[in-house]
């Protein structure tokens, strides 16, 4: 049975979603209004975001800075449909993700949006390959998996397990399992929070060139300041907030080139 998209308030039928077009590039991927969202522990409030309102643009990188609990993940994880805000609303093209139901939600991170976070979640009895096919069975347009891990320098260690990979590896077959299914958006929470500089540059690159050749929207939480110039446009948090939106337009760093 397909699921269902997500609904949009007043329409018969919500727009389908549907692969990017070359019409479409210069339209924003994600519209954000007085999003906010509060966590309940116990008798206790936590207030993660306070009226966050930004625009971001398709095929941008961007990078999201702030220290911990300014409400980063938070945000991210609402942008991808594994969290939905308590007030405000979140637009992903022409669609209100805000009112979407779970089904829609389902649809909506299934076909659109690739996950990498900081640990590599890969299934330890299964060839990198493997891990990479996992997407590709569930996907409408995928990659070959050996195609996508030649988009991060892996297609060499198609036949190696997790535990024969280095971190950097083992992180870079997460990369290529996330973006097998062509998604429209990439969001990456710390992907290379748990390496040295050395192979961290590895991984940015791997993400440059996805951002690069394939026009993915992708967008980077990190603690390090460095990384923000590889950024089309940094976006710092505190508090649960946006304290400022810097849009670049001089030429980006390469990962080779930052000065962690």
């Amino acid at each position: 049975m397909a699921l269902a998209a997500p609904s949009v308030p007043g329409s018969a039928r919500a727009p389908a979603l549907e692969p990017l077009t070359a019409t479409e590039a210069a339209a924003p991927v994600f519209e954000v209004q007085s999003l906010s969202k509060t966590y309940r522990m116990g008798e206790v409030e936590v207030r993660a975001l306070r009226e966050v309102s930004l625009v971001l643009p398709e095929r941008e990188f961007v990078v999201l800075l702030g220290p911990s609990g300014s409400g980063k993940s938070t945000l991210l994880n609402i942008l991808g449909g594994l969290d939905v805000p308590s007030g405000g609303t979140v637009r992903y093209r022409d669609v209100d993700l805000t009112h979407a139901t779970d089904a829609g939600l389902t649809l909506y991170r299934r076909r659109h949006v690739g996950f990498v976070f900081q640990f590599y979640n890969l299934i330890p009895s299964l060839t990198a390959e493997e891990n990479v096919s996992l997407v590709t069975e569930i996907s409408d347009h995928p990659m070959r998996p050996v195609e996508a891990l030649a988009m991060v320098d892996l297609e060499l260690r198609r036949d190696h397990f997790p535990a024969q990979l280095s971190g950097g590896e083992q992180q870079r077959v997460a990369i290529a399992r996330a973006i097998a299914k062509r998604p429209a958006v990439l969001l990456c929470d710390e992907p290379t929070g748990a390496l040295d500089i050395a192979t961290g540059v590895l991984v940015l690159e791997a993400l440059e060139r996805i951002n690069r050749e394939l026009g993915t929207t992708t967008i980077v939480i990190t603690h390090n300041a460095a990384i923000a110039g590889m950024a089309d446009r940094v976006i710092r948090l505190a508090d649960g907030q946006i304290a400022s939106v810097e849009a670049r337009r001089a030429r980006k760093i390469a990962p080779r080139e930052l000065s962690w």
